[in-house]
């Protein structure tokens, strides 16, 4: 079976994940899988998240497994003196982490990579039902219906700083994988505990067009949840 051949639902659904191809192998084995419960745990001392995330022409593309913006090289996150590009973000439904066993109603998911090492940072902002989301608006008025379109890039400039919750130096940390097949477990992931609003219209906006796609948590075994003070 070809590796695009996965999705949210049915036979090919996450409980089936490791056994649709031998490279998703590690959906199934692996022991340092995400998402988790995110309970409180080890409190840390953390240095502040250092962003520089430049303006970004908006570029969309709805894959029919979520919505995904491509960022232009040059923005990043500075973490523990190492340098990750911002090479885009893209959107759950319902959350996929849980916080004391609560659900929130999306999840932003900002992906970077140390471009020598290969690893993965991702920026993980849940987001709770209220307001509407003018930042999130920007991006839900481009939203292609029509899937596996090629990119589509406006003259509108957007910057992932906007969607970002005030306080971004209080999260939770910990060492996982990708939440999509292959599941590589290669991640940092770094889980804010502010949530942002997203306005229930918002909310049916994505489900009309992707619908849910939220992988179980997954058992923390051995690793450390840390958390910043």
């Amino acid at each position: 079976m070809r590796p695009s051949i996965w999705s949210y639902q049915g036979d090919t659904g996450s409980s089936f994940w490791g056994e649709l191809d031998p490279e998703f192998a590690t959906c199934k084995v692996g022991k340092a899988q995400s998402p988790i419960n995110l309970p409180s745990s080890v409190s840390s001392s953390f240095g502040s998240l250092e962003l520089s995330y430049k303006d970004t022409p908006l570029t969309i593309v709805n894959n029919h497994r979520t919505i995904r913006v491509d960022y232009q090289p040059g923005s990043n996150l500075t973490l523990d003196g190492q340098i990750y590009e911002l090479l885009q973000f893209h959107f759950h439904q319902p959350s996929e982490h849980l916080v004391w066993g609560q659900t929130f109603e999306m999840e932003a998911h900002f992906v970077h990579q140390n471009q020598i090492t290969g690893e993965f940072v991702v920026l993980a902002v849940l987001m709770s039902k209220g307001e509407m989301n003018r930042a999130l608006d920007t991006v839900w008025q481009k939203i292609p219906v029509q899937s596996d379109r090629p990119p589509e890039t406006s003259d509108i400039l957007i910057n992932a700083l906007d969607l970002l919750p005030e306080n971004i130096d209080r999260y939770y940390r910990y060492r996982g994988s990708l939440t999509t097949p292959p599941c590589s477990e290669i991640v940092t992931w770094l889980v804010l505990k502010q949530p942002i609003e997203v306005s229930q219209l918002q909310i049916e906006r994505f489900l009309s067009v992707i619908g849910t796609n939220a992988r179980p948590v997954q058992a923390l075994n051995n690793r450390i949840l840390s958390e910043s003070k």
